[in-house]
């Protein structure tokens, strides 16, 4: 099919690299912990800028946070929070660096108490599943919800940093938790 021909949510606009996460990402619901970690490290890195800011740096984070690897992120030293404050593959923002660290930890101390990252996350969605939005238009998107409100309070109780209840949402879209591509968009 010509990729003149489909149907998109706009806000992917025409750049390759949001075209192709929103074809084949967004939205889609996740269940691996790890991928699950990637997106908790790379929404909150974005907190106070663009997606595409983060898609563009996203296998600098990669390779700067051993392949989202939660264990290794959760071990990192005071030596690492130095060397990555100088990656220029990366937001240099040194309180995202070491919040990313203590979200590792906290990641884990989840997966802990519930079996799975997955599996706290859906103890807040109604019925235990994903969301499907009706939308027109993105007029009518939201940019959080109960749940997020909900999700973003415990992990803050729990000392995730950088995670408040948009970054949530957004999360949520990203991992499949919530399907907010528009009505007339050939993904949803």
């Amino acid at each position: 099919m010509d990729n003149q021909q489909i149907t998109r949510c706009p806000w992917c606009g025409t750049d390759e690299l949001y075209v192709k996460y929103h074809d084949e990402e967004w939205g889609k619901p996740v269940t691996d912990d790890q991928v699950l970690f990637e997106f908790l490290v790379l929404e909150s890195a974005q907190a106070g800028l663009s997606w595409i800011t983060i898609l563009r740096r996203r296998e600098g984070y990669r390779r700067a946070f051993a392949n989202f690897d939660y264990k290794k992120v959760a071990a990192f030293t005071p030596q690492h929070v130095e060397e990555l404050v100088t990656n220029p593959d990366i937001i240099r923002h040194r309180g995202k660096i070491e919040a990313t660290i203590t979200n590792a930890q906290v990641f884990m101390q989840i997966q802990r108490e519930f079996g799975s990252f997955y599996s706290y996350l859906y103890t807040f969605m109604p019925d235990g599943k994903p969301v499907v939005n009706s939308l027109k238009d993105l007029r009518h998107a939201a940019t959080r919800s109960d749940a997020s409100d909900r999700i973003a309070k415990d992990l803050k109780k729990r000392g995730v940093k950088f995670f408040g209840t948009t970054i949530c949402y957004a999360f949520m879209q990203a991992v499949g938790m919530v399907n907010d591509h528009l009505d007339d968009c050939q993904f949803k």
